[in-house]
């Protein structure tokens, strides 16, 4: 039985191999290289243990890296959806849910209920643990655009009550990085990167 969880375990390794070949439209820190889904998770892996103190209320760490680790794996399938698109609505999806049937599918029946649940929770963004993977999530793109004088802002125009609507999730999960965020919002305005019009 062992040996059977090895080789789905295994070829599950493989399979998530391709989350590295999804390209982002937001651009890695001070670059003009998109990032790929696999640097996106484990920065934010990172920012995860980093500014876990920032948390409104404890949550389970552990827990919060599944989330941010494994959230995006199902866009091997679905394909990876701008945030800011107008055609396509970016929360759970058909073909996320079937993307994720398929790809959490591959190991043992337990860990792929884990890791079904785990994304389900992250989708829902009710638990204290999915808000603060949230705020990561969204943290992340805004720091990147920040250094990049506007990056996909500017290439898409996308305009202030876009990103201020999109990011004030990011106070769900800690009311001291959302200070931060609003802030590096706001200035951004006022240095011309990010357009303050209405539509």
């Amino acid at each position: 039985m062992k040996t059977d969880n090895l080789l789905q375990q295994i070829n599950f390794i493989k399979e998530i191999d391709k989350v590295k070949y999804i390209q982002r439209k937001t651009k890695l820190f001070n670059s003009d290289r998109n990032e790929n889904d696999a640097e996106h998770s484990w920065h934010l892996a990172m920012m995860t243990i980093v500014l876990a103190e920032h948390s409104d209320v404890p949550v389970d760490i552990l827990k919060v890296l599944k989330m941010v680790l494994i959230h995006d794996i199902v866009e091997i399938d679905a394909g990876d959806t701008f945030i800011y698109d107008t055609a396509k609505s970016h929360s759970n999806t058909d073909e996320e849910r079937i993307a994720a049937n398929r790809i959490f599918g591959l190991l043992p029946k337990e860990q792929a209920d884990e890791f079904i649940s785990i994304w389900e929770e992250f989708e829902s963004g009710q638990t204290n643990e999915a808000k603060f993977a949230k705020t990561m999530d969204r943290l992340e793109p805004l720091l990147q655009n920040v250094s990049n004088n506007g990056g996909t802002w500017k290439e898409f125009d996308v305009p202030y009550d876009k990103v201020y609507d999109k990011k004030k999730v990011i106070k769900d999960g800690s009311a001291a990085i959302w200070d931060y965020a609003e802030k590096i919002i706001n200035e951004s305005v006022e240095k011309g990167i990010l357009k303050k019009t209405s539509k």
